[in-house]
């Protein structure tokens, strides 16, 4: 139909399809006639059903380990009931191990969400690829994703597999170093493949991530981009992993994995650096936001740091109130408890007026806004619902909720895992609003890269 209509068949456009090869490969690709229509006419990218075959292996083993691990935690809890060195050694391994493993938990749900964020994305035609500025051809699909975050649950599971038994050995009464070590060297393993110079395991994805990591901790001596504000916007969800990295440095350099022992609270540096590490990520989006502010004129992006600045202070509050020397100050309850509800009421605001263009009382969609890619309203008011109520999971770390089945590593657990997931849902409606925008206003500017910004010489995707 399209051959045969005028669109096909005008001399006029296709004067003007020629103009436009012309102007990209003689300015976006140094006269190289090849790489510019690479640029306008990529090639479709093939599926592979050994990706998928991967994925679903890996899926399979990371639910056969998952129920191995049940019944193996099942089994440890009715051995020995009247042992109270058996208790120890379980509240030694929540103290230790547990915060250890979190780690990669918290990574692995990050990576479940972002897959689900591309599948809707790319089902609702959600052109996060340009938004992202992935080069042409290299954006991972959420089998992908889903494959490497199987992939690490397997080694994960098969880790906590090994050095579940925390108990002394029975002789000698000391714990097995080597099996302490298994955290680490799993650590290791995903730095060095994430650090690997070749081309393996999708390293324009690796680059391209790191890249914007480095950005986001050398703020604000770089030009801010939407990847780099999007970057470290999501490692707010991922503070609590942040603090399993700082343990990771304290529990092994101190050498406490040789006693299966957990002093690092008892060290001023510990305590000074839990300060630092929970601030890292609003501190660099300040920094951002300042940098923007001075750059764009743009009084919003003061308004903005404005909140990470709040959010810096409430997080200091609830830090320094969860201090062992703190924690019966009610002066220091009364100001964590201000300073967060600040905080979470303005970041609810910003997350649905602004990030998500919601709450249009004027708009032909009540309470909505005007475009809307998703078929059904009642989804956006529920996603609205749940930010909300997940903004606030905060207040158990204030008010003190005391759940009878579980410990304290696991509440912290449980709460660091709600806000990975809003942070999820927060990242398709920030995605599907700034692709309405861009589609809405024909923009592709200053925070938003072009499609052609990259160097087409830099590694390819595997």
């Amino acid at each position: 139909m399209v051959d045969n209509s005028y669109f096909g068949s005008s001399d006029e456009i296709t004067k003007l399809m020629e103009t436009v090869e012309t102007t990209v490969i003689k300015y976006f690709s140094n006269s190289n006639r090849r790489k510019g229509m690479d640029v306008l006419r990529p090639k479709t990218k093939i599926e592979r059903h050994s990706i998928t075959f991967a994925m679903g292996c890996f899926a399979g083993c990371t639910a056969a380990l998952t129920l191995a691990l049940i019944l193996m935690v099942r089994a440890h809890s009715i051995k020995n009931p009247n042992n109270p060195e058996f208790d120890k050694g379980k509240l030694q391994y929540m103290d230790t191990m547990f915060p250890l493993y979190s780690l990669f938990g918290f990574i692995f749900l990050h990576m479940l969400m972002y897959a689900g964020n591309i599948y809707f994305w790319r089902r609702f035609r959600v052109n996060y690829s340009f938004i992202f500025g992935f080069k042409q051809g290299t954006k991972l699909g959420y089998r992908e994703v889903l494959l490497l975050s199987f992939g690490l649950a397997v080694l994960a599971l098969a880790s906590v597999l090994l050095n579940l038994d925390m108990e002394m050995d029975s002789e000698t009464k000391d714990y097995k170093a080597l099996s302490e070590l298994l955290p680490l060297f799993l650590v290791l393993l995903v730095v060095l493949i994430l650090l690997c110079p070749f081309n393996l395991i999708y390293r324009s994805n690796r680059y391209f991530f790191l890249v914007c990591l480095f950005h986001c901790i050398c703020a604000p001596l770089y030009k801010v981009t939407l990847p780099d504000f999007f970057s470290v916007d999501q490692l707010t969800s991922q503070v609590q992993a942040i603090r399993s990295l700082q343990f990771y440095v304290c529990y092994y350099g101190w050498g406490d994995y040789k006693h299966g022992q957990n002093t690092c609270k008892s060290y001023d540096v510990f305590n000074t650096f839990t300060f630092i590490v929970s601030c890292i990520p609003y501190w660099s989006l300040l920094l951002q936001c300042l940098r923007r502010l001075v750059e764009e004129k743009d009084h919003m992006q003061g308004y903005n740091g404005l909140k990470y600045f709040f959010t810096i202070v409430a997080v200091s509050m609830r830090t320094a109130y969860n201090l062992e020397s703190l924690k019966n100050e009610v002066n220091w309850r009364i100001l964590a408890g201000v300073f967060s509800i600040v905080a979470a009421i303005y970041g609810t605001y910003w997350d649905l007026v602004v990030d998500w263009g919601l709450l249009q009382r004027n708009s032909k969609n009540r309470w909505l806004r005007d475009k809307l890619l998703l078929p059904y309203k009642s989804v956006y008011f529920g996603a609205m619902v749940l930010n909300v109520l997940l903004r606030f999971a905060w207040l158990q770390t204030v008010l003190k909720f005391n759940v009878s089945f579980m410990h304290t590593q696991t509440m912290i657990a449980v709460v660091a895992s709600l806000e990975v997931i809003r942070r999820g849902i927060w990242s398709f409606f920030r995605l599907e609003n700034e692709h309405l925008n861009n589609v809405g206003k024909y923009r592709a500017f200053k925070s938003v890269p072009l499609p052609f910004n990259y160097d087409e010489d830099r590694g390819k995707h595997e």
